[in-house]
């Protein structure tokens, strides 16, 4: 018998008892459209938090002070001195705190940063309108205020802000810049935010120091020699220990996300196979079920010549097909499932061509695997002895 034959005899075998074909590839439906989806999902929400830490600058340095030890806070002057290092492009100190925005009668309470010029390049904001704050507007304390996209729109509408005046925490400040809308990322709103002098913060928060400093290196190959000076002026300011600060490399962090999201796609990927493998059983049950229906034709089949391989054949095609229409429906489930995943939950969802032929390929082999017992029984059957089975 060749393979064409054993083809036509599956599919016919298949369509003759459609409600228990589609049951038996229920499970192997259920487990490549888990797999596709599952990891679609994945390695979409490793992509996104790739895409998000990467917009922040892959040689970028983020330097947290504790506030342990005689010495707390780290003062602006010597923050500032972190920019002269060689191989520093920006250093941004700044310090954060909740604050009341009010134009008129309406209100908006945003995060408001103090930091300095070099923020705004270093964070990627471009501008809408206006200017950015300057390096005259920190040494003079001046009141000034560049606000994100979403906090304009809150306060102004579609009016442009830029020569108004608002009044933060009850203090008025004048609105010098509009910046342009940036989005969100994993650690919220870009654009509800307004960026005061860090110097006027200080005086406004009554918080003296900086708490927290971005320093972006100008290449990648520069980051390490400049996060080793960093810690080293560090250890200099503070020596009271290494718990005073933290340094984070953004490229470590990239890393260490990946390897979290990778680990997390992979253990999805497992849990949903297991319904490959109840469905691998289920393939077995059933064609054992089906070797039992037709003993008589296979006694009447070896009888008139078949041999022992055109048994182990037929039913062996006839499993693997079973599982291999059950993968191909299930892979239509796991590109429809992560599409409406997709559009509910607003996450990018990433089908891979090779994780797709994987579970393909595996739901076949799961076919090959379960089949070939039942295949087996049938082809060891003794011709008399299956034509005299009731």
């Amino acid at each position: 018998m060749h393979f064409g034959q054993g083809l036509k005899m599956a599919f016919k075998s298949i369509l003759g008892n459609k409600l228990r074909s589609v049951l038996t590839m229920l499970g192997v439906i259920i487990g490549v459209g888990s797999v596709i989806a599952l990891v679609g999902i994945g390695q979409g929400a490793r992509r996104q938090i790739e895409e998000q830490v990467q917009s922040l600058g892959t040689n970028l340095l983020t330097v947290n002070i504790l506030g342990r030890g005689v010495t707390s806070t780290l003062a602006y002057e010597e923050a500032v001195q972190f920019a002269g290092i060689e191989g520093v492009e920006y250093a941004a100190p700044y310090n954060s705190n909740n604050a009341t925005l009010k134009y008129g009668t309406a209100g908006a309470g945003v995060n408001v940063v103090g930091t300095n010029a070099d923020y705004f390049p270093l964070r990627g904001y471009e501008l809408a309108a206006g200017r950015f704050i300057t390096q005259i507007d920190l040494d003079f304390h001046q009141k000034v205020a560049v606000l994100g996209s979403a906090t304009a729109e809150e306060l102004f509408g579609s009016e442009n802000p830029v020569g108004a005046y608002v009044r933060i925490n009850g203090v008025r400040y004048k609105v010098v810049g509009l910046l342009a809308e940036k989005g969100s990322s994993a650690l919220g709103s870009n654009d509800e935010l307004a960026v005061i002098p860090l110097t006027t913060a200080e005086r406004m928060f009554r918080s003296k120091g900086v708490r927290s400093v971005y320093i972006q290196a100008e290449s990648m190959d520069a980051l390490d020699a400049v996060q080793a000076e960093v810690e080293a002026r560090l250890a200099k300011i503070f020596r009271n220990g290494d718990d005073a600060y933290r340094v984070f490399n953004q490229a470590d962090m990239l890393e260490t996300a990946a390897s979290v999201s990778g680990t997390l796609s992979l253990a999805l990927g497992g849990i949903a196979g297991i319904s490959l493998l109840v469905g691998g059983i289920g393939i077995m049950n059933i064609m054992l079920v089906s070797v039992t229906e037709r003993t008589r034709e296979i006694g009447i089949r070896k009888a008139i010549g078949a041999k022992k391989r055109d048994i182990l054949m037929q039913f062996l095609i006839e499993s693997v097909t079973i599982s291999a229409l059950g993968g191909l429906l299930g892979v239509g489930l796991g590109l429809a499932a992560g599409r409406a995943v997709s559009s509910l939950v607003k996450i990018d969802v990433v089908h891979s061509v090779d994780m797709i032929a994987l579970s393909m390929g595996f739901s076949i082999l799961i076919g090959v695997v379960f089949g070939m017992y039942p295949a087996n029984k049938a082809a060891n059957l003794k011709p008399i002895d299956a034509l005299r089975f009731e």
